[in-house]
């Protein structure tokens, strides 16, 4: 009778490695379930779409503003790559979670030694996989961006995160809903009931910002307004700190919905709550006193930040993470200048970088013209269409003599201007559709410009466009032998065209002439 006791309790006994060894299943089941997730049309496509569009970004020949990223905003372009990836986890392993009820086979997997909540932190690590994949594709993605020799600012290590932790987070709750609804129509349901709960809130909030941080992913209103790094304001740490604590009380609650109670799970889940509080009380603060004064001051008086280099008789102050584009700006500015005759050719001119960062990063608004004498403006993006529009802001000081008055330009000058402004370069006709609002070389049309812009009437853009399609330098020539004319106030356009040797336009009425 003894001997089958001792026998007994031997084969009740709990070896000491049976933890490990259950763990090492669970880890087991979840290679497997990441193997069959790429199974999944949806995860498949969407991954091979990811992986596929970012790589051909990052090989892609980069011209324009892209080339001159600020990685301050290049850390916040990660973030929008992996939503369909992570919509089609959340469809996928929500439907992965539920095999076993779908196929009836629950009641196998109820003998077997593997218990109901361990298989259910195996479907949560499934997932892992795909969000270290994401985390790799953020990271090559970011450091071309830094490479790029006209990169300038400081990335968010915190914002990079957002886009693997997004990854995480969509799978997390589609195990959860997997185990508090049982039903397959539930993940695509879920999909619509979050955008149309995000809009309902959004708008009974009118976009508070408590509201806008608690979505996974927070995009800005204003995609022109490139901010100093210190000035973003975006609270980045306290999001990731808020979608950590959130994946972590998502999985937890899908383990505890499973039968997993054990006292460690509950601390845990009322830790992961806890985490995920704090978050999101630290995002939702707002504009902080010291921030707010910050972007004041550099609104308002940016020279008090700005550090000078004089190229060529002429200053350029800028942020100090903008101080290796002076050069780019000089040779704008050197281009524009050479078509310029009389004292205008010689002038030295103060280029002062300013950025209107009192509204952050949601704010477009418009930057009042400099009245002070041969002051420019240039703006925090450049490449692409910034370049000649910083080209007519050069071209209409030195003609005008100061910003303020570059929107009272209405005559003949405008055509001079716009000669200086995209004579010189390297493909003229484009630089002057470029500049124009509605992005045509005939007609009438606004012209861009740093701050205030100019208006072309159809007959000055005639004229403008005879003068591009003649010799540069016989060009040139003339506007330097007839310079003091063809910046006379009240100059008209026919006058303009008569001493160019430009056929006078039939519309060629300005302002003077009104």
């Amino acid at each position: 009778m003894s001997l089958v006791t001792e026998t007994a309790a031997e084969s009740t006994a709990v070896p000491e490695d049976e933890p490990r060894r259950a763990w090492a299943a669970v880890f087991a089941l979840a290679r497997f379930e990441a193997r069959d997730l790429l199974r999944y049309i949806p995860v498949l496509a969407t991954l091979l779409l990811y992986v596929g569009y970012t790589a051909w970004t990052l090989f892609h020949p980069q011209d324009g503003m892209e080339a001159f990223p600020a990685l301050q905003d290049a850390d916040r372009a990660t973030q929008n790559g992996p939503l369909l990836l992570g919509i089609a986890l959340f469809v996928c392993v929500n439907r992965c979670t539920l095999r076993s009820r779908r196929r009836g086979t629950d009641r196998q997997f109820d003998v077997m030694v593997m218990e109901p909540w361990r298989r259910t932190v195996a479907h949560v690590l499934s997932v892992v996989p795909f969000a270290a994949v994401t985390a790799l594709v953020v990271l090559g993605e970011f450091t071309r961006q830094a490479l790029r020799p006209g990169a300038v600012g400081h990335g968010s290590l915190a914002e990079l995160a957002v886009g693997p932790l997004y990854v995480l987070l969509c799978g997390a709750f589609g195990v959860l809903l997997a185990r508090l609804v049982p039903s397959t129509f539930a993940a695509p349901v879920g999909v619509v009931g979050l955008f149309v709960l995000g809009v309902f809130v959004s708008a009974g909030t009118s976009g508070a910002q408590w509201t806008r941080w608690l979505s996974p992913i927070v995009d800005e209103t204003s995609q022109n307004t490139v901010l100093p790094t210190d000035l973003v304001g975006r609270p980045a740490a306290w999001h990731a700190l808020y979608l950590t604590g959130l994946i972590l009380l998502l999985a937890l609650c899908a383990v505890l919905a499973s039968g997993g109670r054990t006292p460690l799970l509950k601390a845990g889940a009322a830790g992961a709550l806890a985490l995920t509080v704090t978050g999101a009380m630290g995002q939702s603060g707002g504009v902080s006193p010291e921030l707010a004064a910050a972007r004041e001051r550099v609104s308002v008086s940016p020279e008090r930040v700005q550090s000078c280099v004089r190229l060529d008789g002429s200053t350029y102050c800028a942020f100090p993470e903008w101080t290796g584009r002076t050069d780019d700006w000089a040779g704008a500015v050197d281009r524009v200048r050479s078509l310029a005759g009389g004292t205008a050719a010689r002038q030295p001119l103060v280029v002062r970088q300013r950025v209107e960062a009192r509204y952050g990063l949601d704010g477009d608004a418009a930057i009042e013209p400099l009245t002070a004498p041969h002051q420019v403006t240039v703006g925090t993006r450049w490449g692409g269409n910034r370049v000649p529009e910083f080209a007519v802001a050069v071209a209409y000081v030195l003609v005008a003599g100061d910003e303020s008055k570059g929107g009272e330009l209405c005559d003949g000058r405008v055509v001079t201007t716009m000669w200086l402004a995209v004579g010189g370069d390297a493909h003229p006709m484009t630089a002057l559709a470029n500049v124009r609002l509605d992005d045509s070389v005939t007609g009438d049309a606004g012209v861009l410009a740093p701050t205030s812009g100019l208006s072309m009437t159809a007959g000055q853009t005639d004229v403008v466009r005879e003068l591009l399609r003649r010799p540069r330098g016989e060009v040139t020539a003339s506007v330097k032998r007839h310079w003091s004319e063809l910046t006379a106030p009240g100059v008209s356009t026919a006058q303009v065209a008569r001493v160019l040797g430009v056929e006078v336009p039939k519309e060629a009425n300005d302002c003077a002439e009104e």
